[in-house]
C-alpha cells in the first residue's frame, strides 16, 4: 500500500479534512503533518495519525514564515516517518518548503520519497512586480525543480502562471476543486422546489467570505433593487478582509447572513433557498481571482443552483462552456440587475433542473481523481 504523508496548512479546515478522507477512500495509507488555525472547527481532532506543526494565522506573512521554521524543527523529531513514506504531498507553497526541508534533513537515501506540490491558489505575493514578488517566484522555481509532480485545481494556473512565468514544464495533474462528501453524502435533490409566482430572486454568497469587491457588489445590488431581490450570505467571514461586515449587512433589510454551517449536510438547505449563487472571486484581480475555479461552482451545480460569474475569468469561461449558469461582462450592480431581469424565473428554473439531471461526478470528487493524479508521479 502506498503511504502518503500530507503536509497541510490547517488540519481543522474542511477541504483539508475532505481531501485526506478521499485519499483514505482511494486506498492509500495516509498520515498528515499539519499546521493549525483558529478559523473554524478549531477543536477538531483527526482520526488518522497527525503530526501537529506550528499554529499560524491568516494573512500574517511574517508569522507564517516563522511557522515554517518551527514546523521544520518539529519534523526533525519525525525523520523516520518521512523516510518511510512513499509520497510527501504538500498543499501550498509554505508546506512545500516544510516538506522539502523535512526530506532533506531526514537522511532518506536518494531519491527518497516522491515530492508532490498541490497549488491551491497563486498567492498575490507571487505575482507582485517588486523585489518581494521576484524573490518569492525565485524561491518557488527552486523548489519546482525538485518536485516530482505539480497538482493544480484550475488549468489556468498552469497556462497563465507556471508555464509562462515559472517555466515549469514537468509532470502535472488537475484535481478540480469539486464537492467532496466521503461517507456523509446527503441525498441529492431531484428537482428544484417551485417558487411562488410573485417571489423575487434570491442570490447566495456561500463559503469562505473574504472578497471585499464581491461584498460591495452584492450590497450595491441590494441597495439598487430594494425589495426586488434578496441576498443570502452563509459561511465563514474573514473579517480582516471584509470591512464592517455585520454592520453593513444589518443596514439592508433584503440581506441576510445565516452564519457558518455544517459541511456537507448544510449545503443542500442553503442552496435550495437560493435561485442563483455569486461564484466569482475578485479580491486578487489580474492574478489568482482570474485563474481559479472555486469550490462553490461545483457545490452549487450539485445542488441545482445556477452560478453567476464574470465572462473574462476562468470561472466565467467554465460556467459558460459547461452551462452552469450565467455570465456578466462587468461586475456592477446594474449589470447584475440586468442579468436577473433576463434570466428570472424561466431561464434560471430550466437551468436548475438541467443541472440536477447531470451525473453527480460532474461536480463531485471521486477517489479515481487522486489515484489518476498520483500515477503522474
Amino acid at each position: 500500500m502506498t503511504t502518503l504523508l500530507v503536509f497541510g496548512f490547517d488540519i481543522t479546515e474542511a477541504s483539508q479534512i475532505r481531501r485526506i478522507r478521499l485519499m483514505q477512500a482511494a486506498g492509500f495509507d495516509v498520515s498528515s503533518a499539519a499546521m493549525r488555525r483558529d478559523n473554524m472547527n478549531k477543536d477538531f481532532v483527526p482520526d488518522w495519525p497527525n503530526i501537529e506543526l506550528a499554529k499560524t494565522g491568516n494573512a500574517k506573512m511574517l508569522s507564517r514564515l516563522m511557522a515554517v521554521f518551527r514546523s521544520v524543527k518539529t519534523m526533525l523529531g519525525h525523520r523516520a516517518k518521512v523516510r518511510e513514506s512513499d509520497v510527501l504531498w504538500a498543499r501550498n507553497f509554505d508546506l512545500l518548503l516544510v516538506a522539502w526541508l523535512s526530506r532533506l534533513f531526514s537522511g532518506a537515501k536518494n531519491p527518497g520519497p516522491k515530492l508532490v506540490y498541490e497549488c491551491l491558489d497563486i498567492h498575490y505575493l507571487f505575482t507582485r512586480n517588486d523585489f518581494i514578488g521576484r524573490g518569492m517566484r525565485a524561491a518557488e522555481r527552486f523548489l519546482l525543480r525538485r518536485i516530482d509532480l505539480l497538482i493544480v485545481s484550475s488549468p489556468a494556473f498552469t497556462r497563465s502562471y507556471f508555464e509562462p512565468q515559472q517555466k515549469y514544464y514537468g509532470a502535472s495533474a488537475l484535481i478540480e476543486n469539486k464537492i467532496s462528501f466521503g461517507k456523509d453524502a446527503p441525498a441529492r435533490p431531484v428537482e428544484r422546489q417551485p417558487r411562488p409566482r410573485d417571489s423575487v430572486p434570491v442570490i447566495g454568497w456561500v463559503g469562505t467570505l473574504r472578497c471585499q469587491p464581491s461584498f460591495d457588489l452584492l450590497l450595491g445590488l441590494a441597495a439598487e433593487m430594494g425589495a426586488g431581490v434578496k441576498i443570502r450570505m452563509a459561511g465563514i467571514v474573514h473579517e480582516h478582509m471584509v470591512r464592517d461586515f455585520h454592520e453593513r449587512v444589518a443596514a439592508h433589510p433584503n440581506v441576510d447572513y445565516t452564519g457558518a454551517y455544517d459541511y456537507p449536510i448544510g449545503l443542500t438547505e442553503i442552496y435550495n433557498d437560493c435561485d442563483f449563487v455569486w461564484s466569482q472571486d475578485m479580491w486578487q484581480q489580474g492574478g489568482n481571482s482570474d485563474w481559479l475555479l472555486p469550490n462553490r461552482i461545483y457545490e452549487a451545480s450539485w445542488n441545482g443552483c445556477p452560478s453567476i460569474a464574470l465572462e473574462t475569468t476562468e470561472t466565467g469561461r467554465y460556467v459558460y462552456l459547461n452551462k452552469l449558469g450565467f455570465v456578466l461582462r462587468e461586475p456592477t450592480p446594474a449589470g447584475l440587475k440586468d442579468c436577473l431581469a433576463k434570466n428570472w424565473p424561466e431561464a434560471a428554473i430550466a437551468m436548475s433542473n438541467d443541472l440536477l439531471s447531470r451525473d453527480r461526478l460532474d461536480f463531485e470528487q471521486d477517489e479515481a481523481d487522486v489515484i489518476k493524479a498520483l500515477q503522474r508521479a
